[in-house]
């Protein structure tokens, strides 16, 4: 049976804590009686036949929609919209859940006589998957049947003639996505939540979106506002999509919404990284031994290689839920099931929020961490992993573990190269730097054919990720970064530390020497549930 989730009081006989450290980990010996350690759940149990439980849910879909089968029919157009390579984290063991889906729903469409098909891989503003990161996710049969002949693409949100504008919402939003899939009979969109924050509207309304449209919702308010990003009712993020549905579904644009859940199994059950899944005090032996000799042999080696490791680590992910039909009711349904696997209860905040932050985010799969996606993955992503109220009290302190390398992916983030040593050099006050220079990269002409061509993120992208972490930067007093290069943790407006002791002594500035301290344990990530 499944574990759940705990709250560890740290005392003196606990061992040292497992954070991680980007291509590599740290063993921090805690302060006892004023620390706690939150830890995940355990995977839960994953469906036992996943293609008869895809299958099921096609057949049988919530709210009022009819079977997929009866959607379908000859003549039709119809266009299938999936998930980018930003889904899962890490990317998963093949078979991917989109294959199995797809597969499923490209032999209904051959079965009622449908010719009419085309796939596209909801990008939003994303970099462009590679042919390697397509057939992961599609499978070879379907990309050898689709690319070839251009029925399966990335979605271009810069290509005036293959956007739809639709209208607006009653807040004056613009929405304008993907012409191909408002044109389509039938818009069917495959989905992998593996947050809650994932899913329902945002889909099409994000991931097909043009910056036309996705600037309305990607902005300082909206962002600082939304309290949290994971907690639907006070996400102003969540609300926005879901006004651009409502003009979606008012367009008369035609969706057959299939989401699924995954369990946090990341890093398995056997083999060396396994180690990383289980918690401190069960470590026997055999597994002190495999963490250290993987950790000194980690730090032997160059970075480059290290990368090289740790990004060809394939996750045994699996299936824990399959809902298909119509769009919201699907969507809380899925959400029930994402809060099964994530949530912890805890109470009460802290003054002192730590996090050791992995190697992996969702806008550097293949490539690098660098300084602005430290920010995005502390600031935006983990502390905005709760419901109800932040983990750390308004004023208090965060301090993250990570290199922090001065290092940019050259290719894939060209726009976050200049938006570091230009723009975070004149100031990091996200409201400032959105009216001052948003514009500018969003409408680059050089940094939008690096989009549509090559592999780059859009222009604007290293903003969106500034803005991410909005509501931590009003919320927080100060942010320590253990172990990053010190003058790329100053650029970002942060403290550098070289040891947890000495972020701690530093926070003690901000919030006194008896202060409380939380440590976040994951990945596997985790959801607190904050009383």
């Amino acid at each position: 049976m499944t574990r759940p989730g705990f709250v560890l009081e740290v005392d003196r006989n606990t061992p040292p804590i497992l954070f991680h450290h980007g291509e590599g980990f740290r063993l921090e010996k805690l302060p006892p009686g004023r620390t706690r350690v939150i830890y995940p759940a355990e995977p839960l149990e994953p469906i036992e036949h996943p293609d008869a439980a895809i299958r099921h849910a096609l057949l049988n879909p919530l709210g009022d929609s009819p079977p997929l089968p009866a959607l379908l029919r000859p003549g039709m157009k119809l266009t299938i919209a999936f998930d980018d390579v930003s889904l899962p984290l890490p990317p998963m063991r093949r078979p991917d859940i989109r294959q199995r889906i797809i597969e499923q729903v490209l032999d209904m469409a051959a079965a009622a006589g449908v010719d009419d098909v085309a796939l596209i891989a909801a990008l939003a503003l994303h970099r462009r998957m590679t042919e390697a990161e397509l057939r992961h996710a599609v499978g070879d049969r379907v990309y050898d049947a689709f690319a070839p002949h251009g029925l399966l693409t990335n979605h271009d949100a810069e290509d005036p003639d293959n956007l739809a504008y639709l209208g607006t919402t009653d807040k004056g939003e613009e929405v304008e996505i993907n012409k191909r899939a408002a044109e389509s009979d039938l818009l069917v969109y495959v989905n992998i939540n593996i947050v809650s924050m994932d899913g329902g509207w945002k889909s099409t309304a994000t991931g097909l979106a043009s910056y036309r449209s996705l600037r309305h919702h990607h902005n300082v308010r909206t962002l600082r506002h939304s309290r949290s990003f994971m907690d639907q009712h006070r996400s102003e993020l969540h609300s926005s999509n879901w006004r651009m549905g409502k003009v979606l579904r008012d367009a008369g644009v035609k969706i057959f919404q299939i989401e699924t859940t995954i369990n946090n199994d990341v890093f398995g059950t056997d083999g060396p990284m396994s180690v990383l899944q289980k918690r401190e005090w069960e470590w026997n032996a055999r597994d002190r031994f495999t963490f250290l000799a993987m950790q000194k042999s980690l730090e032997r080696l160059p970075a480059r290689t290290r990368r090289q490791i740790f990004h060809s680590w394939r996750a045994p992910h699996a299936m824990t839920s399959v809902q298909a039909g119509e769009v919201e009711a699907v969507h809380a349904v899925t959400t029930e099931n994402v809060y099964r696997q994530h949530l912890v209860a805890v109470e009460g905040q802290t003054d002192i929020l730590t996090m050791g932050l992995p190697y992996i985010c969702p806008y550097n799969v293949n490539s690098i961490m660098n300084p602005i996606l430290v920010m995005c993955l502390g600031l935006g992503y983990f502390f905005n992993l709760y419901r109800g109220r932040p983990l750390v009290r308004e004023g208090g302190v965060l301090i993250m573990s990570h290199p922090t390398p001065w290092e940019f992916h050259p290719v894939h983030h060209p726009s976050y190269i200049d938006f570091f040593e230009q723009v975070l050099a004149e100031t990091t006050d996200p409201a400032e730097i959105e009216s001052r220079y948003e514009k500018q990269y969003a409408e680059d002409e050089w940094y939008r054919h690096l989009y549509r061509t090559s592999y780059a993120y859009h222009g604007v992208h290293p903003f969106y990720m500034w803005y991410w972490g909005s509501h931590a930067l009003a919320h927080l007093g100060q942010v320590i970064v253990v172990g990053g290069d010190p003058r790329a943790v100053r650029r970002l407006g942060f403290r550098p530390a070289s040891t947890m002791q000495d972020a701690l002594e530093m926070a003690s500035d901000v919030v006194g020497r008896d202060a409380t301290i939380t440590h976040v344990h994951n990945p596997p990530i985790l959801m607190a549930d904050v009383s």
